[in-house]
């Protein structure tokens, strides 16, 4: 019997199932609607798709550096938890390697790719699985990287053609740095003219009332005052502020 698009939504409707998991419910079934529906529900794929409606808000970040290619990944589920046992720390690893090795052109890519996976996971522990973003770099550089208790995931690429224990140390507290301090850009030539704008003009509003060349002098002041909080090479370092 042919299987045609509609069956295959019609059944993605009834059970909540990924599109690949419907098509191999049909083609064994024949195409029978009903018994793919009990096909699915014995493997348990119905049950872990309903999951998927949840809310995943915990989780954990991973960071992974293999010569010059890292990768940062964020996986979700529904409570702290199941987040810090091993399935779930295992399986975060294993989609972290998986990114780094076989590099998935989108999200959207790896969830398809990894499907069956999630779906295993989110039967073990009852909770919804969510693979939900993740970066990869690939530099000429030198790599590093900082996780701060799974929540937190930095990577850093530095320009050097030198890899020794000190250029290594250097990168891994420019990664710790960024993790304390949020930097949201490079430098300042990185900061959006219109960004910029708006920071002058808000500084411009609290200093009314002064001459002109006053005015500059303070407005420029401020805006120096905004690239040491937002720019990374503004910023004082977090281990030695001096």
């Amino acid at each position: 019997m042919a299987i045609t698009a509609g069956d295959v939504k019609k059944l993605r409707e009834m059970t909540g199932a990924g599109m690949m998991d419907c098509k191999k419910a049909l083609s064994e079934t024949n195409g029978n609607l009903e018994e793919a529906v009990d096909f699915l529900r014995k493997k348990g794929l119905a049950a872990a798709q309903k999951k998927q409606s949840r809310v995943a808000a915990e989780g954990a970040v991973i960071t992974l550096v293999e010569g010059t290619r890292g990768v940062i990944l964020e996986v979700n589920c529904e409570t702290d938890f199941v987040s810090k046992g091993d399935d779930f720390q295992n399986f975060a690893k294993e989609m972290a390697n998986y990114v780094l090795t076989s590099k998935p052109a989108s999200i959207e890519a790896l969830r398809e790719a990894k499907q069956e996976a999630v779906n295993e996971l989110t039967l073990k522990c009852g909770e919804k699985i969510d693979l939900r973003r993740f970066e990869v770099i690939e530099g000429n550089g030198l790599l590093g990287a900082y996780n701060h208790g799974g929540r937190i995931g930095v990577l850093v690429e530095l320009s050097t053609d030198t890899n020794n224990d000190t250029t290594q140390e250097v990168v891994k507290d420019l990664a710790m740095h960024v993790a304390a301090e949020a930097p949201d850009y490079l430098k300042p030539e990185d900061v959006p003219a219109d960004v910029l704008a708006k920071e002058e003009e808000i500084a411009r509003s609290q200093i009314q009332n002064k001459p002109p060349e006053i005015m500059d002098k303070i407005v420029k002041g401020k805006l120096n005052a905004y690239y040491e909080q937002a720019c990374l090479v503004n910023q004082k370092f977090v281990k030695d502020p001096s």
